[in-house]
């Protein structure tokens, strides 16, 4: 158990800065014809979608990819430095555990996108260090909330 709590703090800041390199790197290349290749960050697929006419899915992909994930790592955060007294609590105690639910929903879209790419023929597509950054920040912060679930005893 001890060895839990001197990894907890490195887990604590590994996961929101591997979030963050998730939402900046590139998650995806495409190579189109061998002379076209593109590679989209995460935050670059929102604005492209918003700036496309597609509001409502940039929307969502936002609310999903950034907006959640942000509000998870603050609720954990929070209760490990102590702070989750309240409302900070009842926060983490509620909504953390339905917001886990959602935490590899990305990672598993952009794997059925790759999927459909190479299948399809159009174009090839590789997985890039935003997908890995994003993926490792989502299994960090599970990793966290089931740690942080076993210290404060059964709910």
């Amino acid at each position: 158990m001890r060895a839990l709590s001197m990894i907890r703090p490195v887990l604590l800041v590994a996961a929101p800065f591997l979030l963050a390199l998730g939402l900046i790197l590139p998650l995806v290349r495409f190579e189109t014809l061998y002379f076209f290749d593109r590679t989209p960050s995460l935050i670059e697929i929102v604005v492209s979608l918003w700036q496309g006419g597609d509001g409502l899915l940039a929307a969502i992909v936002a609310l999903v990819s950034i907006v959640l994930p942000l509000l998870k790592m603050i609720g954990i955060s929070a209760e490990a430095a102590g702070a989750g007294g309240g409302a900070g609590s009842l926060f983490y105690r509620r909504v953390v555990p339905h917001l886990s639910k959602w935490s590899m929903m990305d990672v598993l879209l952009v794997a059925i996108v790759i999927a459909a790419a190479k299948t399809t023929g159009l174009a090839d597509a590789f997985t890039q260090p935003g997908l890995w950054c994003y993926a490792a920040s989502s299994m960090i912060s599970g990793l966290l909330h089931s740690l942080m679930g076993d210290a404060s005893g059964p709910k």
